[in-house]
């Protein structure tokens, strides 16, 4: 029955509900009739007279309208009481009863009345029919109850095109991505023939498992049965090809879909933003409103993500307007991305007012954002009290909150941290664990990074690199080394994140010299080698190795180079002795306009100091300053009064001591205090020395090298009261080591050292080399013994030294044309250094030696460093 004019009209007016309820129901009374309209008014009214009505309709058909009217309102609770309220009649619901209230349940996640739905079903006799079955399989995976719903699929009678999607897409909802393509392949191998939605599942879930191999043969099959035009097969190929970084044939997929919704832009948008095409981001979002496509709110969120990556303040201002007009400057997501977008480009005040203006929409994603805008702009204690703030207002931190704290480095506050992330039970989460094993690693606590490392339970690719690094930077090669091991037999594919960090653990003085090589190879091998971070590691390893060929070679094969490159180059050079090619480095960064850092200068002056240049380290660093407007730092200023210094140009040095704008430190006053022993001014030596002292009380140099000046100078009794005030103190002297690695084995020697097997052996050719040397007229110079006694016994210390015994070791246990390298934690005395290049000359070896300082390279009786260092 249609509507009369008069009730038609009260429907459309805003009369008080419930007259419009009474009025409904004396239409019915008076006209004698069952008001068949109650489907198309508001529901309640519907129910209000269904319930009254004097004749009512007590049929099926009209319980399953009303039901399905407020499925299709969404008003899940009123639906299920009138399916109760069916079993109070003589009713008996049918499949589609049962199937519309099954889908409500699902659309709720409410498993437990789906239950009793199904044993409704079961009752009825009903639980077979596809379409009831069907909805059961969609109901149960959704609540994550996969193998019931995998059970009620193997017990249907009739399978269907949709009862088949049902069971991909809930594999697909519950992560099981894997199973998803066999039981694809055998829904064809049945001969049912898949659908658009099907299809667009069955790449949804390949997108997640990362198989762009499969999803290239659904894409085939697309384009067999005509499912190219399907807006949500176009969507899901668009997702899957720039979730693999294919933008080419992500764009082709787009610009060939004739139908577009908001989701294939959005789409395409957020493929350019994944693969950091930050321009092409723009040029989609215009074509989106040039088409009439209202931008929705995660296009906004992604555009204004572009935004932050190039840092472009002007185009977030233009996003925040366009969000503002478009009225989504309420919607918490987009207000986040414009938080985070505004913390990137410093714009720190404007992120928080509109972090201050959200209300209800504060949650832990933009508390986090917050703090970590703070942390990326140096705002360390707002960070700290932003968190603690966000825990009295009884928000809780999740995983990204932790980790993003976790980055301020202080040893009380990552106690604090740690325990908290015990409480709080992430302590064993992959990503807070990282964070936290980091942070110990970052604060120089190794004992601690292991411990967290061994808790975290399911170790990704992070975690393993994180304890890589951590053991880099502590130079502990060998246990770099078993992790790097054990990653990959636990079957954890490593990245060129973790072969930089391997390789940098194998620059360590202490590394075995072919462990640097074989993790080289091992990275062609794995075809990241090339990687920029790799091949700067590789840069450095070999610098400091001794190997500085070998890392020009890998320098000058850089495709691409960073400034982490030039400077290790530059370095390299450097501390290798030749200064002219590393000035020629830095002349050549120069010329191609690449940008230097304070690191690079400190690579040029030490080159310049290490060869005498006094004058050239005097111009780069007033270039520094002028030119490239680089504020000096303790370890510019360090790097000129050593340059001073070497030259014997002491009050230049102390000139430069006086004009710092800050407190010399320590390694200032051993600079200058080594300087006044070698050139003699106990003077300004005791002045240094008793400046490094208060600096460093436990320091063994400052004692050493003053006790040594006055032993130099025969003032034995000073030299005697220095070592009693040591004794006193308990000061230790550091005994000098050498090593030398030999066959994969590193061999460590003292001086006068008796331990090795080869002892004898070593010593013989100690005194055999004594004889030849004094044949070729090497006479030792014993003003390098501080000790007040006989000229030979004297004679005798100097031929015990440690590197002597290292350098005889390699020369009886290594073929002629192996290169002998030694690796000293002190410097080398002026006579030992004597001593080998004259060795070099009778043995015809090529030897490195790398002490505390730098390498000198000895060949033909010569020395790199051409006796200046």
């Amino acid at each position: 029955m249609k509507l009369n004019p008069s009730l038609r009209t009260l429907t459309n007016t805003s009369i008080n509900p419930i007259l419009r309820l009474k009025h409904y129901y004396s239409v019915a009374i008076n006209t004698n009739k069952t008001p068949l309209c109650y489907t198309e008014c508001d529901p309640h009214i519907a129910q209000y007279l269904f319930d009254k009505t004097p004749q009512r309709l007590t049929t099926l058909k009209e319980h399953n309208q009303l039901l399905f009217r407020y499925s299709r309102d969404n008003q899940t609770k009123e639906a299920l009481n009138l399916f109760v309220s069916l079993f109070r009649s003589s009713l008996q619901p049918d499949e589609s009863t049962l199937s519309c209230v099954i889908k409500l349940c699902a659309s709720s996640f409410d498993g437990k009345m789906g239950r009793q739905v199904h044993c409704q079903c079961v009752k009825f006799g009903l639980v077979y029919h596809v379409s009831v079955g069907t909805s059961l399989v969609d109901m149960y995976m959704k609540s994550e109850s996969v193998d019931d719903g995998r059970r009620v699929f193997d017990e249907m009678g009739e399978r269907n095109v949709v009862s088949w999607t049902s069971l991909l897409a809930g594999y697909s909802w519950n992560g099981l991505y894997d199973c998803v393509w066999e039981l694809f392949c055998q829904m064809q191998f049945e001969v049912v023939f898949p659908n658009q939605y099907t299809v667009s599942t069955v790449i949804a879930a390949l997108v997640n498992e990362g198989a762009v191999d499969l999803g290239l043969q659904v894409h085939t099959m697309v384009v067999k049965h005509g499912f190219e035009d399907a807006i949500p097969v176009g969507n899901s190929l668009i997702s899957m090809y720039s979730r693999a970084g294919m933008l080419r044939d992500a764009r082709d997929v787009f610009d060939k879909m004739e139908n577009k919704d908001w989701v294939s832009w959005n789409s395409m948008i957020a493929g350019h933003v994944r693969n950091g095409q930050d321009y092409e981001v723009f040029e989609i979002f215009n074509k989106m409103q040039l088409a009439g496509v209202k931008p929705t709110y995660m296009t906004f969120a992604s555009v204004v993500k572009s935004c932050a990556s190039l840092r472009e303040l002007v185009l977030v201002r233009l996003m925040q307007c366009k969000a503002l007009k478009s009225g989504f400057t309420t919607n918490e997501i987009v207000i986040t991305a414009l938080m985070v977008a505004l913390s990137k480009c410093k714009e720190m005040d404007d992120s928080f007012s509109l972090f201050s203006l959200m209300e209800e929409g504060k949650n832990v994603v933009s508390w986090t954002a917050m703090i970590s805008g703070y942390l990326q702009n140096g705002g360390t204690n707002k960070a700290v009290n932003l968190f603690s703030q966000m825990r009295r207002e009884g928000v809780k931190p999740n995983h990204f909150t932790y980790s993003a704290i976790l980055t301020v480095q202080h040893d009380v506050f990552v106690s604090e941290m740690h325990a908290e992330v015990i409480k709080t039970n992430y302590e064993k989460s992959s990503s807070v664990g990282t964070a936290l094993l980091d942070a110990y690693v970052k604060l120089g606590n190794t004992n601690g990074a292991v411990k967290v490392f061994k808790i975290i339970e399911a170790k990704d690719l992070m975690a393993w690199s994180a304890m890589l690094a951590g053991y880099a930077i502590t130079g502990e090669t060998e246990e770099a080394a078993k992790i790097f091991h054990q990653l990959i037999k636990e079957g954890i594919k490593p990245n060129e994140f973790t072969f930089s960090s391997i390789i940098n653990a194998c620059a360590s003085p202490t590394a075995a010299s072919e462990q640097g090589k074989q993790f080289h190879a091992y990275a062609i091998k794995m075809r990241f080698h090339n990687a920029l971070c790799v091949s700067s590691a590789l840069v450095t390893m070999y610098a400091k190795r001794g190997n500085i060929d070998s890392a020009h070679e890998v320098f000058k094969r850089q495709k691409d180079r960073d400034l982490v490159s030039w400077n290790s180059m530059i370095s390299g050079y450097s501390q290798h002795g030749q200064a002219k090619k590393a000035l020629e480095v830095f002349d050549e960064m120069q010329k191609r306009n690449m940008e230097v850092d304070s690191v690079t200068f400190i690579g040029v002056i030490t080159a310049c100091t290490h060869a005498g240049l006094v004058e050239k380290g005097q111009k780069y660093f007033n270039s520094m300053i002028n030119d490239h407007h680089i504020n000096p730092t303790m370890k510019h200023y360090s790097c000129m009064i050593d340059l001073y210094s070497r030259a014997g140009m002491l009050e230049k040095a102390m000139d430069i001591i006086n004009e710092m704008p800050f407190p010399p430190g320590a390694t200032v006053w051993r600079t200058l205090l080594g300087a006044a022993r070698v050139h003699r001014n106990i003077e300004l030596g005791e002045l240094a020395a008793e400046k490094l002292i208060s600096l460093q009380p436990e320091d063994s140099a400052a004692y050493v090298l003053l006790s040594n000046m006055y032993a130099a100078a025969g003032n034995w009794q000073e030299r005697t009261n220095v070592r009693k005030l040591m004794d006193k103190r308990k000061v230790k002297k550091e005994p000098g080591y050498s090593w030398i690695e030999v066959k994969n084995k590193t061999y460590s020697f003292l001086a006068g050292d008796l331990t090795h097997p080869l002892s004898n052996q070593i010593y013989s050719k100690l005194s055999e080399l004594s004889i030849r040397l004094k044949d070729a007229g090497y006479q030792p110079d014993t003003n390098y013994v501080f000790h007040d006694i006989e000229d030979e016994q004297k004679e005798t210390i100097l031929s015990h030294h440690s590197e002597r015994l290292a350098i005889a070791f390699g020369l009886i246990a290594t073929p002629p044309e192996i290169p002998i390298q030694i690796v000293k934690n002190l410097r080398v005395c002026g006579d030992c250094h004597n001593y080998i290049k004259l060795v070099s000359l009778i043995e015809q070896r090529y030897i490195v030696v790398r002490d505390s300082n730098r390498f000198h390279h000895f060949k033909d009786g010569l020395c790199s460093c051409g006796d200046y260092w």
